[in-house]
């Protein structure tokens, strides 16, 4: 059974994941102000550039915030960013004592906010429901610590290993309700990466659609990021139409009057160096972390997936796997150049399993 003082900080989860997809690059926070053992103010992490959970939570409890306790998911900060340190706010407010979950790691917060807390006489509490406030942020830990994106790569396969037929079809290897959470996963990302072959078979929008309102609203979609070594993909494509903005990775250089076609269709074109013939995607990813890309959703096809496995880019692995049978030596899977004994095979920690009606839904963290 839980006690009274977890119950205020499994609140204050619940309201972290409410601003999941929200607060990139900013991390998704929720707080909880308690009074007498009532919560009295509650808020979670607005938009990047609006106020923060803290300032939300005491803004709803008012004047009942002094003397009460404080439960948030990450250590507050004290700097000024975008917004002027929560510490400050809280400590205007007459918060008496703080509950973090998690101390953030961006080395300009990391433990400062606490002993802010400490140094005005508040007293600070860390580690309650810690892994569960990391894996709210574990995009934005990975962002902030080493500057590159979290890579997820999902894709939905045969029992028999094939994410295509041999013709290139794979609509649709799973069902309705695998395919919607699948859909859902773009509500998170920052960025939604395929190759130029998915473009060339399936012509996807990559939008994220019916998804608490985000569909639909150009400025909330995620990137559209297609890596196209030779341009080859037609500026007549669903994914450079509205909404969202797209961004063509292609190598260098690219033939002028193709990259005037992409301009036109309103796509950005980042030129790479290539390497054996593909867009360098340690490059891409480095790129992409410096214009606060955090996180980056890849969708495939079995190239692009390949490759980066073969990088050792992926952080998150989630696999679809549907009771059907392809067959065909040429069928599509996962590509790339693999390893050559069971020795050196990617092995998944944290495996979890879902299911959805008939198929199957395996999830996991790659070990780096």
């Amino acid at each position: 059974m839980l006690m009274p003082l977890e119950h205020h900080m499994e609140c204050a989860l619940s309201l972290a994941r409410l601003a999941m997809g929200f607060t990139s690059p900013n991390p998704a926070v929720g707080a909880v102000v308690v009074k007498d053992g009532v919560p009295v103010g509650m808020g979670y992490t607005q938009p990047a550039g609006s106020e923060h959970a803290e300032v939300m939570a005491l803004r709803q409890a008012g004047e009942q915030a002094c003397g009460a306790s404080m439960y948030v998911t990450l250590e507050p900060c004290s700097h000024h960013g975008r917004t002027p340190p929560c510490t400050e706010a809280i400590v205007s407010a007459g918060i008496s004592e703080v509950y973090m979950a998690l101390l953030d790691p961006n080395p300009v917060v990391s433990g400062q906010g606490a002993g802010k807390l400490n140094d005005a006489g508040i007293k600070t509490h860390v580690g309650m429901f810690q892994q569960e406030a990391y894996d709210i942020n574990e995009a934005y830990v990975k962002h902030i610590t080493t500057g590159l994106p979290f890579v997820m790569a999902k894709f939905a396969m045969s029992l028999d290993g094939k994410i295509a037929t041999k013709a290139g079809d794979s609509k649709w290897i799973t069902r309705d309700e695998a395919r919607k959470y699948a859909h859902g996963l773009r509500y998170t990302a920052d960025a939604v990466m395929v190759g130029a072959n998915t473009i060339l078979a399936d012509d996807p929008h990559l939008t994220a659609r019916g998804c608490g309102g985000r569909g639909g609203a150009g400025k909330m979609q995620p990137l559209r990021l297609v890596v196209d070594s030779k341009g080859r993909v037609p500026p007549s494509a669903h994914v450079f139409e509205p909404p969202g903005g797209v961004l063509l990775a292609v190598g260098t250089p690219l033939d002028p009057a193709k990259k005037n076609g992409f301009l036109e269709a309103g796509a950005e074109v980042l030129e790479l160096p290539g390497r054996e013939g593909a867009v360098d995607m340690v490059e891409l990813l480095k790129l992409l972390g410096k214009r606060e890309v955090v996180t980056v959703l890849a969708e495939g096809g079995g190239d692009l997936l390949g490759s980066l496995f073969d990088d050792n880019l992926v952080d998150k692995v989630l696999v679809f796997i549907s009771p059907v049978i392809i067959g065909g030596r040429d069928a599509i899977s996962v590509a790339g150049d693999g390893v050559d004994n069971m020795a050196r095979a990617l092995r998944l920690s944290r495996v979890e399993i879902k299911t959805f009606g008939e198929d199957v839904l395996v999830s996991g963290y790659v070990k780096h």
